[in-house]
């Protein structure tokens, strides 16, 4: 942990460093830093912080950053699925691995979800395509990356960013890493169906539900994981673990609340009334942004409680 942490967002306070011995001072019975993995901590942590959390979202910055990286994200979402799509069939040759993508897209894209998957399914089955994704891949995700890290450096008050070629080596990583979650997820998911389908068969509710299920917590986890690797890996600094872990967690279920309340509202939004044809873009750039804000959100979330527990330990010493 360094000596010194300025507060997030915009204040510019710091913290000076607890001594020694405060740092072998009995801790006491509970405290900020330690409610990191049960539900009653994570839920303190939001209570605690959800004002000023709030607030930050509202900064003009913020928005600039989340539109950036929803654009990206978007130029992103397509190559990364047929890639998906491409590694499930002709790596390991398995329709299984195949449909669990095809699930996930259902359930987690927010509209027009046939449409969508028809065109990815048969993007994915030419070989030119495939090529062009992993280029497209490469160069989006980059895109996504680098507004990211300005934004986190920002919040976790770290004055300097890398460098241009060592943020497109640390986002073609991260891109990496995601990208490798979200296969362990869907390799998870299939083997809990196939295991499903030998005990109690395939054509059945009993089926369905513990398919649908074990997609949904190991889509979850995969979530909170990919959140977690990019609050820590990210900003150009140390960042303690387990001071992002409880914002990852709480990010990974706001992420599928968010997802269903969005789901929700859109019949009300009506996009398909103002732009027409090109509402599809629309409504998933809309979801890439509200997904940028709760990103955003989350991150400054774990240095507002990293900052409550380094002045909670000098109340302590006092």
């Amino acid at each position: 942990m360094p000596e010194t942490i300025p507060a997030p967002g915009p204040a510019k306070a710091v913290a000076p460093a607890p001594s020694t011995a405060a740092a072998t001072a009995p801790a006491p019975e509970r405290r900020p830093l330690d409610e990191i993995t049960d539900v009653q901590g994570m839920w303190t942590i939001l209570k605690r912080h959800a004002w000023k959390t709030a607030k930050y979202l509202t900064e003009t910055e913020v928005h600039t950053y989340a539109f950036s990286v929803a654009a990206n994200a978007i130029l992103s979402f397509f190559p990364a699925i047929v890639l998906l799509l491409t590694i499930t069939l002709r790596f390991f040759h398995s329709e299984t691995m195949y449909d669990v993508v095809l699930q996930m897209l259902r359930d987690y894209l927010p509209a027009n979800q046939d449409f969508i998957i028809k065109n990815l399914r048969a993007m994915a089955s030419h070989q030119k395509v495939q090529i062009f994704s992993l280029v497209m891949l490469a160069i989006s995700s980059t895109g996504i990356f680098l507004p990211l890290e300005v934004a986190l450096n920002k919040v976790w008050g770290i004055e300097k960013n890398r460098s241009y070629l060592m943020n497109q080596l640390i986002a073609l990583v991260l891109a990496l890493t995601c990208g490798s979650l979200a296969m362990l997820s869907i390799g998870l998911t299939a083997g809990n169906q196939h295991v499903a389908a030998k005990f109690v068969g395939s054509q059945n509710f009993i089926f369905t539900g513990v398919a649908y299920g074990s997609m949904k917590a190991c889509a979850m986890l995969a979530s909170i994981c990919i959140f977690f690797v990019i609050y820590w890996v990210l900003p150009n600094g140390k960042v303690p673990a387990r001071a992002v872990l409880p914002a990852a967690m709480i990010t990974g279920v706001l992420f599928e609340v968010l997802k269903n309340v969005y789901m929700l509202a859109l019949p009300y939004l009506d996009f398909q009334e103002v732009y027409g044809p090109f509402y599809v873009s629309i409504t998933l750039m809309f979801w890439a942004f509200l997904s940028g804000l709760l990103l955003l959100g989350g991150a400054y979330l774990s240095a507002a409680e990293h900052q409550q527990g380094l002045v909670n330990a000098i109340v302590d010493k006092n």
